[in-house]
């Protein structure tokens, strides 16, 4: 498979490694990188030779979350037939019927902590960190909230999703965002010993289990998903929030 913002390769073991490859941005995610996501996700599921799927980034980050500066501007990736959401992207991720794992370094904000939580192992470099600052450019973060508040809890998601503040792998760690950290120089041997754990899994059996998994938790995401109001990214507050950013400048409603 080919794509112009990921990079997709499946090892002699069977494990395909979904790198997000925009590095200049921090592997921001745009449109085309959510198109190609759903599409290499779709595609990795169906795909009987492969058994683990490793979701990771090139460059400093693992992901900084959405591309404010392209927001609106990027095109669909070419012979997409329709745009794929953040949120129907996470599910395919977080529903894929085989073991998947994150490997975080750097930053892991908004969408990309939330690429983590959505994921049946996530590991995290001892100096990575997390945000989950949409609520700073006036959107209420409510495309992750299902994923993040399943993964660390309603208490810890109130802070920080109210705050947008940065926290660091040891408190992810805490919270149960991420299972493990380990040195960055450890970070391959550390994940390589897990996906041979998950090899010795039936494939069957842990699809199974996944799907069982999902339904015991509390509430389950579909539960979530039906009740929730999407979020009007035109508001004011989220057009100006929007602007600041760019212009690197405090928003309005920021006292000065």
């Amino acid at each position: 498979m080919t794509f112009q913002t990921i990079v997709v390769e499946v090892s002699a073991r069977r494990i395909a490694m979904v790198r997000l490859n925009r590095p200049e941005r921090g592997n921001a995610f745009d449109q085309v990188m959510l198109d190609e996501l759903a599409q290499a996700f779709g595609t990795l599921a169906a795909d009987e030779a492969v058994r683990i799927l490793v979701l990771r980034g090139s460059g400093r980050h693992f992901c900084t979350g959405a591309d404010l500066a392209a927001r609106g501007a990027t095109p669909a990736a070419a012979g997409a037939t329709a745009h794929a959401s953040l949120r129907e992207v996470l599910t395919a991720l977080d529903a894929l019927p085989k073991p998947t794992m994150a490997l975080v370094h750097g930053a892991a904000v908004g969408g990309g902590a939330a690429f983590a939580a959505c994921c049946d192992v996530a590991l995290a470099t001892e100096d990575a960190f997390f945000s989950i600052p949409e609520i700073r450019v006036g959107m209420p973060p409510l495309g992750v909230a299902p994923f993040l508040v399943r993964a660390i809890g309603h208490r810890a998601f109130r802070r920080y999703g109210l705050s947008g503040e940065r926290f660091a792998a040891a408190e992810a760690l805490r919270l149960g965002l991420v299972h493990q950290t380990c040195a960055t120089e450890a970070l391959e041997e550390v994940s390589g010993r897990i996906a041979d754990e998950l090899l010795h899994g039936a494939p069957g059996a842990i699809a199974t289990l996944k799907r069982a998994a999902a339904q015991y938790a509390s509430p389950t995401l579909a539960t979530i998903l039906e009740t929730q109001t999407p979020h009007d990214s035109k508001s004011p507050e989220a057009l100006e929030g929007i602007a600041s950013f760019r212009e690197k400048r405090k928003p309005s409603w920021y006292p000065q």
